[in-house]
């Protein structure tokens, strides 16, 4: 990963909610270079945070090892 990829998913791991912005930062520190995540930062912001809380189940199949390691972070 270059250093602007990693710049990049940094920055849209910005969120407006708190909550995310902590869970993403923690996440991020444990793999850095982790594209995997980077198709839920797309979402709204309640949307992932209902799929990091595990309130919903609402994303495509093969996200579920990302998804898993956001849970555990």
């Amino acid at each position: 990963m270059t250093r602007i990829e990693r710049e990049k998913l940094k920055w849209k791991c910005r969120r407006g909610l708190l909550e995310l912005d902590i869970v993403l930062e923690r996440y991020r520190a444990l793999h850095p270079d982790d594209q995997a995540l980077d198709p839920l930062l797309d979402l709204p912001d309640n949307d992932l945070w209902d799929i990091v809380a595990g309130r919903s189940e609402d994303y495509q199949p093969h996200l579920k090892d990302v998804v898993a390691r956001l849970r555990a972070a």
